[in-house]
């Protein structure tokens, strides 16, 4: 048979028609894989697993279109073309062959790409743990932060084993009063080992028992229960957390593990006053902020070198300059006095970094102070959430959401049933485009915690986005946060075209928050291409020192000034590099 007529067999046989359909149905797996694996938090393996698949899948394809047909009577071997004349026998040995062959490529194919995949993911599986919150079993439920804030601390000692992939405090404080076994739980977190117990408290004795779980069938790996005084307590930290590496096989490199909470003086007045901080920061709200920063104040009162301590309080004038948008300057003065104190007593507290990295973004719109931060916040803690997240944050201002991406996946792992982390993850898939991946990301959020603030918001701003303004107005409606439900609203009214809704909604915005939030007052004046407005609003806002003027480059209602001269210069005056059309 010469080429020619190879050729013309090829088309008898209809391998161009299997071939193109082939290519077309392929190609929408693929598309349709790329969207929902992300969506359902699927492992990368699993994206690559599929595209192999449909690779490998191609010959095995046209050998069977070429030995076989599809007829009305089901399917049959191709008959031979008049005038050939080949044994039977010969031609069904020679596809068997064939056909063996090709499976038997295919499985060494995928043996070898996915052998070391596999063995990694078994590996991060195996070294992975969450704590979950130990149970409260003193008579006085008062006790309550005691048991929360030795869990929490427990948490942050074992971070410090670089081998040793620890799940985040939002997360693991999400099964709290909960009685779900350990594989629904090691399933729902992505680990393989979880640390439980109890801790019963009474007058100056404690008694801590705890025990190590294997995920993979429940059983006990390691149990313990201890007896000490109380100002025993930071001895016992670092027992159970050498302990459970122990246990874990994890290398320790000679690194020695810290009860980081702990105070300089050991003191535990300073201790308790910290721990009661650490309840009221996990509270996430206004006043929960407040009370928590008067407990860290006390815990520094009592011991002027508690570096943990003035690292927390950092943070927490950092969430309260957040809550209060241009009225937060002093907030974060404050952060940053705190921040500073911290590293000067601790080189090596996490959130002291993070917390100056966040002060110099949103109140120094200095940009290049908070990457030299981060870098040596990276350096210090390279697994710990709160860094990732803020160095995403910083990715975003920087216009570079890819990297943003990454961090916040990363983030997310590190912490996957933190709604905040939820929602920053929404937030950059929306920026780039990937409307369906963040709604999903928003309503996990949702999920999570059904009364959460921002992520009905986020899924308004994405069906604005889609041209849908009457589901972005049923969203916003739904927002539990009133500056963004005000927002979202008055976003969607001016989408939808009711000029009076529209109207209504822009004077409440003002009324409410124009003072505190003008950099906000300015999108909605965006939508309504009222320019002449956004730019007064953004000058408002740059005078106020609104915090949010820091968005200006990656917010989406804003990108059509990117060419205008007004915004150039603005951007520059803010310290941002003008994007780029």
């Amino acid at each position: 048979m010469n080429f020619s007529q190879f050729l013309a067999e090829l088309k008898r046989r209809k391998v161009y028609k299997v071939a193109a359909a082939y290519a077309v149905v392929a190609w929408v797996v693929i598309q349709a894989a790329s969207i929902l694996l992300p969506a359902f938090e699927a492992p990368a393996w699993v994206m690559k697993a599929l595209i192999s698949a449909v690779a490998l899948g191609f010959p095995v394809a046209m050998l069977l279109s070429w030995a076989f047909d599809l007829t009305a009577d089901g399917i049959v071997r191709t008959a031979d073309a008049p005038g050939q004349k080949p044994s039977r026998h010969t031609g069904r040995k020679l596809t068997a062959s064939i056909i063996a062959g090709v499976l038997i490529g295919i499985a060494l194919t995928l043996f070898q790409n996915f052998r070391g995949e596999f063995l990694r993911q078994a590996d991060w599986t195996s070294k992975s743990i969450a704590v979950l919150p130990f149970a409260n079993a003193s008579e006085d439920t008062s006790q309550e932060y005691f048991s929360d804030g030795l869990t929490e601390e427990m948490i942050t000692g074992l971070t410090q084993i670089p081998e040793l992939r620890v799940i985040g405090r939002s997360s693991s404080f999400r099964f709290k009063g909960q009685t779900q076994d350990a594989r629904t739980v090691g399933r729902a977190l992505g680990v393989g080992n979880l640390l439980e117990g109890t801790v019963r408290r009474a007058g100056n004795r404690v008694r801590i028992s705890v025990s190590l779980v294997n995920v993979e069938d429940g059983s006990q790996r390691w149990s313990e229960t201890y007896d000490r005084e109380l100002q025993d307590i930071f001895a016992v930290q670092e027992e159970i957390a050498r302990s459970v590496a122990d246990e874990l096989r994890v290398a320790l490199l000679g690194q020695e593990i810290k009860a980081t909470a702990e105070p300089s003086n050991q003191n535990l007045d300073a201790y308790n006053a910290f721990l009661r901080g650490q309840y009221e920061f996990g509270q996430f709200n206004v006043g929960s902020t407040r009370r928590a920063i008067e407990h860290y104040k006390e815990a520094i009162r009592i011991d002027p070198r508690y570096a943990r301590a003035y690292g927390e309080l950092a943070w927490s004038f950092c969430r309260l300059g957040f809550f209060t948008g241009a009225a937060g300057r002093d907030a974060f003065a404050q952060g940053r006095e705190a921040a500073e104190m911290a590293l000067q007593l601790g080189p090596e507290v996490a959130s002291a970094y993070s917390a100056l990295a966040y002060i110099h973004m949103n109140l120094d719109w200095n940009l290049a102070a908070a990457e030299g931060v981060l870098a040596r916040a990276t350096r210090s803690a390279p697994r710990d959430p709160r860094i990732k997240n803020t160095l995403a944050i910083l990715r975003t201002y920087q216009n570079r959401p890819e990297e943003a991406l990454v961090l916040r996946r990363d983030a997310v792992a590190l912490d996957p049933l933190d709604v905040i982390l939820q929602g920053n993850l929404a937030t950059v898939l929306t920026i780039l485009g990937r409307y369906d991946e963040g709604e999903a990301a928003a309503r996990r959020g949702l999920e999570l915690q059904p009364n959460s603030s921002l992520n009905h918001y986020l899924i308004a701003r994405i069906h604005l986005l889609r041209g849908d303004a009457d589901a972005a107005l049923r969203e916003a409606q739904a927002e539990s946060g009133e500056i963004y439900r005000n927002l979202g609203i008055a976003l969607a009214q001016t989408a939808r075209g009711d000029r009076a809704a529209a109207d209504e909604a822009l004077a409440t915005m003002i009324r409410l928050h124009g003072q505190d939030n003008p950099f906000r007052v300015s999108l909605i004046y965006a939508l309504r291409r009222e320019d002449e407005k956004v730019f007064e609003w953004l000058e408002r806002a740059y005078t106020a020192h609104d915090p949010r003027v820091i968005n200006s480059t990656s917010e989406d209602l804003l990108k059509r000034f990117h060419s205008d001269p007004r915004f150039i210069a603005f951007c520059r005056k803010v310290g941002l590099t003008p994007p780029v059309g």
